[in-house]
């Protein structure tokens, strides 16, 4: 049994501020917006309400959630005010069949990770936190399962919630406290001992609103398919037949009629699934159905895992494929309960002009890792689908002819951010995101034309630009593979408008799996490539000199303002490189004020921000982060200063100065006497403010930070989750 935590704000469960004489008030409150993309990742489930026409919920990955506000015609991410990381995957989400305003969320990013069933009777706008001891997996392997909580309509205040590992548990008190049923013949099969393992368990629960008593249970770990209570979960009958034993029941949707239809696929998904299926049980005759959309011997691999069923006619239902590449993923809709099937793809449209990036290199495929379907039940013609980058809507899908979808996206941000910078000049924002590449953010309120091509790179690691030639960017970037087939490096000379690939004499192997950093100079004539013999180039790739005093595996930093500096931290030999020459020659400079050891500056993997920065418009400043302690040099890394005393930083970056300010304006991820946040500093890392409060917190899941060299105050934050956040000081009234 578990205790619920009551919460009455925005956020889940965050420390007290602290009272501590180094946490400075927020004197400058801050106004938070996403960068628009639109959608971008992965979100396994859309869930209708039953209760009230045009509500509806949707769960992502490592996101959180997110509410359809019809008035507003935009997705409202529920949970930016939590500050648990774990809390951002959601395993599961039961909206209340009798009360539009109660909705409930199973939250949990991984067996490894905090797991707790969230309430409200808001609609989002505050919850009650129940840590809860089984584990969940909102990103892991079978995150599209479910749903796995479920709400008996006749009697609300209690929940079922389909376990992972540990077997079915059951709540009567509106998910305050929750005990395992020892009655259900499944206990689980507990928490996996390696690290990236998981199991299916028990796929989803549903209650049957027509029979009183009646909840049906799946299971995706191998055994039963399928079991059935008709006495509230007092005892359970373990049913027998369906698919043969190597298929795993995945999803489920119960029609009026008391019918059940489930897909079926031989592995939990997203990705590894060769085979699957769709059945059709009725308890009434205890027959089961093959309704398998495509019996072929010679059927595309891949096999099935969304499932709907019309409100206003059980026979009409739609199932979607999974994991099949050849030809593409689909959604199959029969108006006779399966015996004939309509292959959608075939008779559909997608207009992307909202949402430009998903045409790729052509135009929008139907989708891929399509594991969530739903038909709205109060409008048999508006239906959706998820695919690993977006969520499609129809309002066509019970018409003949030509199916018309677009992205229904407004307010999704649900994306992983790498990097990103602020040049000196040009756009904005320049991105990095996993998976879409990243782009060129012109309006930031607008989705980007393209993503990064010419080469198209999965994902962007780094990102640099020349001070005082800000149309000169570079990038490197990796692919899923293991290995990048042509070039990881790319350069531009139109402020990231397009590109032109690029390749360094031997290709090493760091530079085939995107690990090589690419570096620009100031002036953007010299390029720097960390690969297992460091190089130069001084024309754009035509001719390579190797450098000197250049030790392997670092990341060096060109200043922003003298071309002819770079400069790297040794750690492997503790100490300071500088370049003079333009990246030439590297030399050990003095470094006095430095620690011995240094270690820690020693980035934890290609993705991770550099701990050493160069100024814009100030040659020879430089700030490097040592493990949570902040340093600064005036004269090109000679002299060191420990500044910022009492923040532990995570990341940090640069930004304009306050007007009259003597130094540039610090914004860092970090903690401060017990509170993490967001903070800026505009004094040189002397005090400290936080600008971030606890409505906006986005999980702490954080993976760069960045300051605007052009506009004083506006910060850039590439979360894990939410997307590009970004802020701007809102300005007090003043008093009369």
């Amino acid at each position: 049994m578990t205790s619920a935590i009551a919460l009455l704000g925005l956020s889940a469960p965050s420390r007290p501020a602290a009272s501590h004489a180094e946490v400075s008030p927020v004197r400058a409150p801050y106004a938070w917006r996403n960068v628009r993309v639109g959608g971008g990742g992965f979100a396994p489930g859309i869930i209708f309400s039953t209760v009230e026409r045009g509500l509806a919920y949707l769960r992502t990955d490592m996101g959180g959630a997110y509410r359809w506000d019809a008035a507003a015609r935009a997705w409202l991410p529920l949970q930016d005010g939590n500050a648990v990381s774990s809390y951002m995957g959601i395993e599961s989400i039961a909206a209340d069949p009798v009360n539009a305003d109660i909705v409930y969320l199973a939250a949990g990013m991984s067996a490894r990770g905090e797991a707790a069933i969230w309430r409200s009777d808001d609609r989002g706008a505050r919850w009650r936190i129940t840590p809860v001891p089984f584990a969940m997996g909102g990103n892991e392997d079978g995150r599209g399962l479910g749903e796995r909580l479920a709400i008996d309509p006749h009697r609300p205040a209690t929940l079922l919630f389909g376990s992972r590992h540990d077997g079915l548990w059951r709540s009567d008190d509106s998910g305050a406290h929750w005990r395992k049923v020892d009655s259900f013949p499944v206990g689980g099969l507990g928490k996996p001992v390696q690290p990236r393992a998981t199991h299916g368990g028990l796929s989803f629960v549903l209650f049957d609103r027509a029979h009183r008593g009646r909840i049906f249970v799946g299971q995706a770990d191998p055994g039963a398919h399928l079991f059935r209570s008709d006495d509230g979960g007092a005892s359970w009958l373990t049913l027998s037949g369906g698919p043969d034993d190597s298929m795993r029941a995945v999803k489920a949707a119960l029609g009026a009629d008391g019918v059940l239809t489930m897909t079926f696929s031989d592995a939990i998904g997203p990705n590894g699934i060769t085979l699957g299926g769709v059945w059709r049980y009725d308890p009434a005759t205890n027959v089961w159905t093959d309704v398998t959309p495509d019996r072929r011997p010679d059927a595309p691999a891949g096999g099935y895992m969304g499932v709907a069923v019309s409100a206003q006619d059980p026979r009409v239902i739609a199932v979607s494929t999974v994991n099949r590449y050849r030809p593409v993923d689909t959604v199959w809709r029969s108006t006779d309960a399966g015996a004939h099937w309509d292959q959608l793809y075939q008779r559909s449209t997608r207009d992307v002009t909202q949402t430009p990036f998903l045409a790729f290199d052509g135009p929008a495929d139907f989708g891929h890792w399509i594991a969530g379907l739903a038909i709205d039940p109060f409008d048999p013609g508006h239906a959706a689908y998820v695919t690993g980058a977006t969520l499609y809507e129809t309002r066509a899908f019970d018409r003949p002819g030509a199916v018309p979808w677009k992205p229904w996206t407004r307010g999704i941000e649900q994306t992983a951010i790498i990097t990103l910078i602020s040049p000196t000049g040009g756009a904005p924002l320049i991105s990095g995101f996993g998976d879409i590449a990243g782009f060129r953010h012109d309006d930031l309120t607008v989705s980007p034309p393209n993503s990064h091509r010419n080469p198209y790179l999965t994902n962007t690691n780094t990102l640099d630009y020349a001070g005082l030639a800000p149309a000169v960017v570079v990038r490197s970037g990796s692919s899923h593979s293991r290995e990048v087939a042509g070039a990881s490096l790319a350069w531009s000379q139109d402020e990231a408008r397009s590109w032109q690939p690029l390749v360094t004499p031997g290709r090493g192997a760091s530079e085939r799996t995107g690990d090589a950093p690419i570096i620009v100079s100031a002036d953007g004539a010299a390029f720097i490539v960390e690969t297992e013999q460091p190089v130069l180039t001084r024309d754009r790739g035509q001719t390579w000199v190797r450098i000197q005093g250049l030790p392997v595996g670092l990341r060096p930093v060109a200043d922003k303002v003298d071309p002819s500096r770079f400069y790297v931290v040794d750690t492997l030999n503790n100490r300071v490189l500088r370049s003079t020459d333009g990246g030439a020659h590297f030399m050990p400079v003095a470094a006095q004020g430095l620690p011995a050891d240094l270690s820690s500056a020693q980035g934890r993997n290609r993705e991770a921000q550099s701990p050493l920065l160069a100024t814009p418009g100030t040659a020879g400043l430089l700030w490097l982060n040592l493990g949570g302690d902040l340093y600064r040099s005036v004269d090109g890394g000679v002299h060191w200063v420990r500044v910022g005393a009492g923040l532990h930083v995570a990341q940090f970056g640069l930004g304009k100065a306050a007007p009259g300010a003597r130094w540039p304006a610090l914004y860092a991820i970090g903690q401060q006497a017990g509170q993490d946040g967001v903070w800026r500093s505009i004094d040189g890392a002397t005090t400290w403010q936080r600008i971030n409060d606890d409505r906006h917190q986005w999980g702490l899941r954080f993976r760069v930070i960045s300051g605007d060299p052009r506009i004083f105050g506006r910060v850039y934050i590439g979360t894990d989750g939410r997307g590009v956040v970004y802020g701007d000081p809102v300005a007090r009234n003043k008093k009369s």
